[in-house]
């Protein structure tokens, strides 16, 4: 039996595998309600398949009813009430993947036996993903609401303050008068009702006096504007979804109950043992007032506003979570189970070097902390440095001076570029995967095994429209491979597993490179946040003004300290970027061992020091206003200060050690939940970082950050070489996002795609665009050097390390495109490498 009888006949036992495992949930009326999926329904104008796997572009009522509808239409398929745990979570992934790749005529011509299996899990994935989004667009219809009423209370307060100019001036002629002390009590009255002041100002000015505001400067009132907007789609949110907290949530999910029947019953009234301990002191005032007044409408609106924001604010932190949900179950469920962590708590401690005993973890870090404020207390004992001490004992940073390049590698790379060829961005493509194989690493989402001869020239196509922005409709033109078949790549075999896949081929390639190791040890990494605009709606995108023009989303990179990325991901412009800085490091399937990574401000949170910490890693961050932040020590404020005259005084706020010590086993255990891979990063550290004060955890965590903030802090202040390489690191980071600016020319720059899962195969082409560029001109650039150090030139190694790869000018990104494979292998010299450039001369 030849290989390719195997695994038709492995495929085929597969799927009747898959078909008797599922058999139980196959009754006859399920079969039915699986084939009405993929016939079109008139009330929709599509069929319900389409429908199911077509996601919301925008945050508004429109939309949550939508998603809502969707989620009432499998409720009544019986989705919640399925068992599909027979399968293997990556085959049930690998059935839906297909389903939702494949039309409603290709899923009616296969044979039950794989339609319905398909079509089941499918099912069940939705039901999952169609919760998160109803509770996802709820929180962001809620919150857009929200920013619309600060923009509305900040106009109002900038109008009441250009109202009030003419009360403030005369306060101040007031004042002028009545803290001269040279006039008598009697001249002073005179002189206000008189010649200086006068009755008439003094009336004008009691004629518009203003109403004290509340404490929130009005914010929910103007919030209250939005009610009837709000309750276009809330009653059907709360009757739709469960919630289910600990006791921390227990008066908001009273009141979540209680507000469900005032919306059931059309009761108008709240309940005047309605529960309030929940609404932030900022607001009580609204519901005092109402009550006193027996405005009943108002202490309504009031009271609900409250409850909706605390749902969401609940929803946010894990205090409030849904069951059934992924995105917001309960918190607990993403951590290893005590059973399992007694299991795996030995091999965590070993892996990360952390010792089990919290009393062994906390003086070792007092011992760290000791000796980096001695580093600090002899920068600042001189007095004269970079970082001082002024006259009135607050610390001064002056700002590191610009990187003194060497002028012998600014000349280096002028003459390199010189001998590099030129090559079209397709001829490099080709090139490189000659070598490297990356284009074998895009396989059918199917699971077909057989590769058609223009599929290669394909994939090119298709992985340049999407780098470049071209689209595949102008590719095709540009190109000359038909828009259906460019199409039909690009649904099965790009998406992000594979690009994932042929990245990390690429990145493994240019670790190997004789030049690579130059420009760093591949153990310090960065991220940072790239913004594009977008064009049309979508629930990623946000308005900020000082970046786009209309609306624009962020990529979050990962780059090495050898300029290779690593890590790609689509965020919302608005969130904290820094709740994403350990998903790609813990989730890096590269062979670079990440031991130290570099952030901007956007990056730093104090539940990041500590996780990163607690996983055996170091943050290093450039921090803005670091001389603000809070220090914290350890012993009482007169040892501290005794021991370091200079330093300890800096260190204003005393660490809760007793909290870090009981928790100390729940942190190993939260760190060791990421580390096994048991929950993703960004989701857990956005709840605890959000997490109230009554999170124990959450508290004893930020705890933990603070410590290891403070000792990061001492080091980082101590030390410039140490702040020059963070520096260094953060640029490279920089020259990439340039480099991707310069790839992604077309249409301006402007992402089309609406939905998460076509922006983040757009960025993970681009990010893979960018590091066959960084390979290929590496690879180009040893052979250059190398054949300088063969005439007998010496270059030397700590010049190249200052000459980025990051480097465009020898690849050509326009004109037309011509995928010609064979072509371009030909043009290959004996070597297999295209021959550098005679100096002075073209070719």
């Amino acid at each position: 039996m030849t290989v390719v009888e195997r695994v038709a006949h492995a495929r085929a036992e597969a799927q009747r595998e898959t078909f008797d495992r599922l058999a139980h949930e196959l009754t006859d009326a399920r079969r039915v309600d699986l084939d009405a999926l993929l016939v079109t329904d008139a009330k929709i104008g599509m069929n319900r398949l389409r429908w199911l796997s077509t996601g919301p572009v925008e945050a508004s009522s429109a939309a949550v009813k939508t998603e809502i509808s969707k989620l009432d239409f499998l409720r009544c398929l019986g989705v919640e009430a399925l068992d599909l745990s027979a399968l293997p979570a990556e085959r049930r992934r690998f059935l839906a993947s297909v389903g939702r790749r494949s039309s409603a005529q290709a899923l009616e011509r296969r044979e039950p036996e794989r339609r319905y299996p398909i079509l089941l899990t499918l099912l069940a994935q939705s039901g999952t993903e169609v919760l998160d989004e109803v509770v996802q667009l709820f929180d962001q219809t809620i919150s857009g609401r929200e920013s619309k009423a600060a923009s509305k209370m900040h106009d109002v307060l900038a109008q009441r303050a250009k109202a009030g100019e003419g009360r403030q001036a005369l306060l101040d002629d007031l004042l002028a008068i009545i803290c001269d002390m040279e006039l008598d009590d009697e001249q002073i009255g005179g002189l206000i009702r008189g010649e200086r002041i006068g009755w008439e100002r003094l009336r004008s000015a009691q004629s518009v006096a203003l109403p004290p505001l509340p404490r929130d400067h009005g914010h929910l009132a103007a919030l209250d504007g939005s009610y009837g907007y709000l309750r276009q789609f809330t009653p059907q949110f709360l009757a739709a979804v469960s919630f289910s907290g600990g006791t921390a949530a227990s008066e908001l999910l009273d009141a979540i109950g209680i507000l469900r029947d005032l919306n059931a019953t059309g009761t108008r009234r709240v309940p005047a043992d309605a529960p309030v301990g929940f609404v932030p002191a900022r607001w009580s005032g609204y519901l005092q007032d109402a009550a006193e007044s027996g405005n009943t409408v108002a202490y309504r609106h009031y009271w609900e506003l409250c409850t909706l924001l605390a749902l969401r604010d609940g929803l946010r932190t894990g205090d409030v979570f849904v069951p059934g949900s992924r995105r917001y179950s309960d918190p607990a469920l993403y951590l290893l189970t005590p059973e399992k962590w007694g299991v795996q708590r030995e091999e965590f401690c070993q892996l990360v070097a952390k010792p089990a005993d919290p009393e062994r973890a906390l003086a070792a870090m007092q011992e760290e902390l000791n000796e980096a404020l001695d580093g600090l207390e002899e920068v600042l004992a001189r007095g004269d440095g970079p970082v001082r001490l002024d006259e009135n004992g607050d610390l001064v940073i002056s700002p590191l001076t610009a990187e003194d390049v060497p002028a012998e590698a600014v000349a280096l790379k002028e003459e390199l570029t010189e001998m590099l060829p030129f090559a079209p961005i397709v001829s490099l493509l080709i090139e490189l995967d000659k070598r490297t194989g990356f284009l074998g690493c895009f396989t059918h989402a199917g699971g077909k095994q057989a590769r058609s001869p223009g599929l290669k020239r394909n994939l090119i196509a298709v992985l340049l429209a999407h780098s470049t922005n071209l689209g595949l409709t102008r590719m095709a033109d540009a190109c000359g491979i038909s828009y259906d078949v460019l199409a039909w790549t690009a649904e099965w075999y790009v998406r992000e597993e594979t690009l994932r896949a042929a990245n990390l081929a690429l990145i493994t390639y240019h670790q190997k490179l004789p030049l690579t190791p130059v420009f760093g040890t591949g153990t310090l990494s960065s991220s940072d946040g790239q913004r594009f605009p977008t064009r049309g709606k979508s629930i990623t995108a946000r308005a900020m003004s000082r970046y786009f023009a209309n609306e624009g989303l962020s990529t979050y990179t990962h780059v090495t300290d050898q300029h290779a990325t690593y890590g790609t991901k689509i965020i919302v412009a608005t969130k904290r970027e820094a709740h994403y800085v350990l998903d790609e490091i813990l989730g890096n399937a590269t062979d670079i061992p990440i031991t130290e990574h570099a952030t901007d401000t956007h990056g730093v949170t104090l539940v990041n020091f500590a996780l990163f910490d607690l996983l055996g890693l170091q943050l290093s961050p450039r921090i803005r206003d670091l001389g603000k932040i809070t220090l914290s020590r350890i012993g009482s404020r007169a040892q501290v200060q005794a021991d370091h005259p200079n330093a300890g005084p800096l260190l204003t706020r005393k660490l809760n050690t007793d909290l870090i010590a009981e928790h100390y086993d729940d942190l190993l255990r939260v760190a060791g939940s990421l580390k096994f891979g048991h929950a993703t990063a960004s989701l857990l550290a956005g709840k605890l970082s959000a997490s109230t004060r009554q999170n124990s955890l959450a508290a004893a965590l930020k705890e933990y950050g603070s410590l290891r903030r403070t000792i990061y802090a001492a080091r980082y202040l101590s030390d410039p070489v140490y702040r020059r390489r963070i520096s260094r690191q953060l640029n490279k980071g920089e020259s990439l996002h340039a480099l991707k600016r310069d790839l992604l020319y077309a249409h301006e720059g402007v992402i089309r795609g609406r939905h998460l899962e076509q922006q983040t195969e757009q960025a993970w082409c681009l990010t893979l665009m960018t590091n066959s560029v960084v390979a290929w001109t590496t690879e180009y650039y040893g052979l250059a050097v190398e054949s300088m150090r063969r005439s007998g030139r010496r270059v030397d190694d700590e010049v190249l390390a200052h000459i980025s790869p990051a480097h465009s000018e020898n690849i050509n990104f326009f004109g037309s495109i011509e995928v010609d494979i064979d072509g371009e292998l030909a043009q290959l010299g004996p070597t297999g490498y295209r021959p550098l450039r005679v100096r002075d001369t073209l070719f």
